[in-house]
């Protein structure tokens, strides 16, 4: 392993050559000193975004569904995959505080064609607005009842009025919030801290009316029968669907990624040197750095490092893995209390709301006879909360990265396009592709779009975690680099998504694609 140049022949900004750290087609990072380190408690922030991307899809939909259909039979997954996106945000954090580039910039260090494929991961899969029309479902729910049809296929539908148009309106409401704020970054912690805390406060109340001790016992039962897998027959899930569910047993896809980017606009270790995206309307332009800064690995710059990196793993410790776990938890007890009786059989009546977002209707409709409109009323607001918490998150995140990725590798030294205007055109450009997309006929069905969404990240997530044990164990050197056991776990990441992934492929996508060609 080459050594890094003696501390006294390194100047401030003088170019980080090769040998220490690979620029690939990019221009070399120059030096700096490692900024002191802070404490974890005023690190706090980035985490609390993440998990407020996490809620409205694994935690309050995904989840909760496969419970409804058959208990905590596959609930083991759902620990592993959120234990698993733990360490994989920390490898992304860890090339963030080495750099204060993002880790997708990293990714373009390895290969530049990497900018481009990284691009459409993050476009693509995040596209389909499950959450605004879901968000849309439950106020049509909540404001016009649902009025209950048989369909073509002979499915009991729970139907709600005007939800393409509410998810629409969804979509901008959160567009405006996110243009109207000076320091986008900052206007994104605070809607977001404000409403992961109202809606933790939510459930642990509502777990507290509902939860019953049988549904422990049956979720500790399937968190140990690692292996178990439900029935995909009677049961009528997925592998596609299970795919969704594990990437979103957290945050999910790229959007894990967009940590990068919000610990450098919280300004977590070299991330400090580098400028924040600003609203073009309130805000006041901030100058931006496109190419990161690395420190010499001396004992100074060591000493704060090991600082960083502990109160980081701390901060994401408390605020994401943490609320990830207790969300999960208390959401899929609630369902199974709501669903199941105490020998763990479906309660009566309780078959009929297992299309799409029904037993989210079915959940309200015990709560409201079990213990009044009041209550009733609360479970739906807390999930339109949940639900336009991550529409926030996702529309923010998938900003945030493609305008990164535009910025770094195709307009690096144009003033014109700055990260901030590459950011709002990004923003609203996803925003008229998602009410295009509601505006297509039969396309409003809140379960397929998150569906859909949820299995391309998980392929995108196996994708990434080969770069990421690429990046951080080669690229990155000496005291940097991953040690055993984070090596340990980013390739277990990458079978575990790798697995699912390709099962999904072989027994169902591809299959599906053949059918639609008429080759089988």
């Amino acid at each position: 392993m080459t050594e890094q140049p003696a501390r006294d022949a390194i100047e401030q900004d003088s170019l980080v050559p090769d040998e220490v750290l690979p620029s690939g087609s990019l221009p070399n990072l120059r030096y700096r000193d490692l900024p002191e380190p802070t404490s974890w408690r005023k690190m706090l922030g980035p985490s609390i975004m993440l998990a407020g991307l996490a809620l409205g899809s694994g935690e309050f939909v995904l989840w909760p569904y496969i419970t409804s259909k058959v208990g905590f039979v596959f609930f083991w997954a759902c620990m592993i995959g959120v234990i698993t996106q733990f360490f994989l945000n920390m490898e992304i954090e860890r090339w963030t505080l080495a750099t204060g580039e993002t880790a997708i910039t990293g990714f373009c260090r390895i290969s530049r064609h990497l900018a481009w494929l990284m691009l459409i991961l993050n476009i693509l899969p995040w596209a389909w607005p499950g959450w605004a029309t879901g968000a849309g479902t439950m106020l049509s729910w909540l404001l016009f009842g649902a009025e209950q049809v048989v369909n073509d296929a002979g499915e009991v539908e729970f139907k709600a009025k005007y939800v393409s148009w509410l998810g629409i309106a969804g979509l901008w409401i959160v567009g405006a919030a996110l243009t109207l704020g000076p320091v986008v970054y900052n206007t994104v912690e605070k809607i977001q801290v404000f409403l992961v805390g109202l809606i933790l406060l939510l459930v642990v109340v509502l777990g507290a009316l509902v939860i019953r001790g049988d549904a422990v016992t049956a979720m500790v039962r399937g968190i140990t029968s690692i292996g178990q897998m439900p029935d995909m027959t009677t049961s009528g899930l997925s592998m596609v669907l299970l795919l969704g569910a594990l990437a979103f047993a957290g945050a999910g896809g790229t959007t894990n990624l967009g940590q990068s980017n919000y610990i450098r606009d919280k300004g977590y270790g070299m991330g400090r040197y580098i400028g924040r995206i600003t609203s073009p309307i309130t805000g006041q332009q901030e100058a931006t750095e496109e190419i990161g800064y690395h420190f010499p690995q001396d004992e100074q710059n060591l000493t704060r490092w090991r600082a960083w990196w502990r109160a980081a793993n701390i901060e994401h410790l408390l605020s994401f893995f943490v609320t990830c776990v207790v969300c999960l938890c208390l959401m899929s007890l609630i369902t199974y209390s709501l669903f199941y009786d105490a020998q763990g059989e479906l309660q009566e009546g309780m078959g009929k709301y297992g299309n799409d977002l029904n037993f989210i209707w079915g959940q309200a409709e015990v709560l409201k006879s079990s213990h009044g409109g009041l209550v009733m009323i609360g479970f739906m607001i807390m999930g339109i909360a949940i639900l336009l918490t991550t529409e926030l998150g996702v529309l923010d995140a998938v900003a945030r990265i493609s305008a990164d990725i535009v910025k770094v590798n195709y307009l690096s030294g144009n003033d014109r396009w700055s990260q901030s205007r590459l950011y709002f055109c990004f923003l609203w450009g996803e925003i008229l592709l998602g009410t295009a997309i509601l505006l297509i006929p039969n396309f409003g069905k809140p379960l397929f779009l998150l569906k859909t969404s949820a299995a391309m990240n998980g392929g995108v997530m196996f994708i990434y975690s080969i770069l990421l044990l690429y990046m951080n164990k080669r690229i990155l050197r000496g005291k940097l680099s991953m040690g055993i056991g984070r090596t340990i776990m980013i390739a277990w990441s990458i079978l575990f998504f790798g697995f699912f992934t390709t099962v999904a492929l072989a027994y169902e996508v591809v299959p599906t694609i053949l059918k639609m060609l008429g080759l089988s």
